[in-house]
């Protein structure tokens, strides 16, 4: 797993999460967040992001994911 360096941000419900260039340029591609960088449809987002994302942000998505059941 590589480190937060480099990685730029989105923000959700729960708080920010990290995401390579590559994710980055893809949640812009899918029009995923707002002008704020807001993302709304975090499941949208989950599934757009590779396995290295899901990997550091895993406390925030295990959250998110156990707040929405």
């Amino acid at each position: 797993m590589h480190g937060s360096a480099g990685r730029k941000t989105v923000s959700v419900t729960r708080g920010f999460m990290m995401l390579c260039d590559t994710c980055y340029d893809h949640v812009i591609a899918d029009k995923l967040m707002d002008e704020k960088s807001y993302v709304a449809d975090h499941e949208a987002l989950f599934d757009t992001i590779c396995p290295g994302c899901t990997d550091i942000n895993r406390p925030l998505i295990d959250d998110m994911l156990g707040s929405s059941e």
